[in-house]
């Protein structure tokens, strides 16, 4: 899977998070912590979530 920093992430790493796009779903994790878990959202939810912030 190819992720991707988010653009709302700051620079400095001390809040950053990825972006992934598995097959149905969109997927964010935490980037000092990519072993950890991951949340998962539907596409629709997250075009909303992109949508409305």
């Amino acid at each position: 899977m190819n992720w991707r920093k988010s653009s709302r992430s700051q620079g400095n790493g001390s809040a950053c998070v990825e972006v992934g796009q598995a097959a149905k779903a969109v997927l964010v994790r935490d980037t000092k912590n990519r072993t950890g878990g991951q949340l998962a959202f539907s596409p629709d939810s997250w075009s909303r979530f992109l949508r409305d912030r």
